[in-house]
């Protein structure tokens, strides 16, 4: 979805940013027990670190929006995450619900959508990438999420610029088989973020999707997140529309938390 004011590197020059650290000597360490959540909301780019190997998270939240003159909520938006290893979890989205307030939008709920994630660690210390495949399986109401399986392929990065400054962003490539129209979507994102204090963040992010048929859609999207521990946080978003095709405007909340160690207290 290019803006018409905003011209960035195209999706395979967002690849190259992503891959490029893979040839680095030094390297990062995935997340454990004592590091603080890292969630994939409030913004469009999923976190680049994995859940910590035995912990459960869970993120979750609600929005309100408008397009045209149609106005709807969806929610919960919930992503369970699970560290089997470490360096790689396994999420899943559980359905949400998409509900009308005005106009004629379609409702009902979205797919069941399974990922396995990994976390690359031979990078450079400030920097982080992760490999994520996943799919929509066929749940969901077709007028809301489309027909058939929709397997999906993910790259989020991240790099720290130090001073409590970071960059970040992610490709996606989303696949529709049964869609004859449009089998195929590219979504790049690119987030500019700014750690305000030890448990206050800001963010602001463009996000671009790129059907391979149809018209794109872009939005610029900005908001933060609140640790109210180290396992907890709580985050809201607004995010206007910069085509005619996209949104007018997206707002939403949430609430994420992180057990560790569950396997080890389930004994």
């Amino acid at each position: 979805m290019p803006a018409a004011m905003l011209r960035l590197p195209s999706k395979f020059g967002y690849l190259a940013i992503a891959l490029h650290w893979l040839t680095a000597a030094q390297a990062s360490e995935c997340p454990s027990p004592g590091s603080e959540i890292a969630t994939d909301r409030p913004d469009v780019t999923n976190s680049s670190l994995v859940v910590p190997a035995g912990s459960l998270q869970s993120e979750n939240g609600i929005n309100t929006s408008r397009q045209g003159a149609g106005a709807g909520f969806d929610g919960t938006n919930s992503r369970l995450r699970f560290g089997v290893a470490p360096c790689l979890e396994v999420l899943v989205d559980i359905p949400s619900y998409v509900g009308r307030l005005s106009g004629n939008l379609d409702t009902g709920f979205t797919n069941v959508t399974p990922a396995i994630k990994w976390q690359v660690s031979a990078l450079p210390e400030h920097s982080s990438l992760s490999v994520v495949v996943g799919a929509g399986l066929p749940t969901g109401t077709p007028a809301v999420t489309g027909a058939g399986l929709q397997p999906y392929l993910q790259f989020p990065w991240a790099h720290e610029l130090g001073g409590g400054w970071g960059i970040s962003g992610m490709f996606t490539s989303f696949f529709r088989p049964s869609d004859f129209t449009d089998h195929q979507t590219s979504e790049a994102t690119f987030v500019i973020e700014r750690k305000i204090s030890e448990k206050m963040s800001m963010f602001a992010e463009y996000v671009g999707d790129y059907p391979s048929r149809g018209a794109s859609i872009a939005l610029f999207n900005f908001g933060g997140g609140y640790l109210l521990s180290r396992t907890e946080q709580i985050d809201f978003h607004v995010a206007f529309g910069l085509n005619r095709n996209s949104p007018n405007y997206i707002i939403g909340v949430g609430y994420s938390f992180r057990l560790d160690n569950v396997l080890n207290s389930a004994r």
